[in-house]
């Protein structure tokens, strides 16, 4: 089994930073593929990015790419989405996920989901 929980969530101004985290448990940890989702009211869950077992590979949505970055501490059993040049559009509730691989997890999510954090930027 897997928990996650996010933090970092908060209210920056257009054109600045964040970073979140997902802390997770579990020794299984590394052999899983982890990602970021969001979900804006009224709209459906969004794809933000990913990041392979072992931190091999990463993949990240058009929208983000070049903008946002994953990583993953193995050590501290933690993921980090660094947020840079942020919009307006970005604002939604950001989910952890994780699933057995990134077939599993991508485009939809996968078995295990963190409670989101609260990303809101201003104009």
């Amino acid at each position: 089994q897997v928990q996650l929980v996010e933090s970092g969530g908060g209210l920056v101004q257009a054109g600045g930073s964040l970073r979140l985290s997902c802390a997770a448990s579990g020794r299984t940890f590394s052999t899983y593929a982890m990602g970021w989702f969001r979900q804006a009211p009224g709209k459906e869950r969004e794809f933000v990015a990913a990041v392979s077992a072992y931190g091999y590979s990463t993949l990240y949505a058009d929208s983000v790419k070049g903008r946002f970055t994953i990583s993953r501490d193995i050590g501290r059993n933690t993921v980090y989405l660094q947020m840079n040049s942020l919009k307006p559009e970005d604002t939604a509730v950001y989910y952890c996920a994780a699933d057995r691989n990134l077939r599993g997890l991508i485009p939809t999510g996968g078995d295990y989901w963190g409670q989101g954090t609260q990303v809101t930027v201003s104009s």
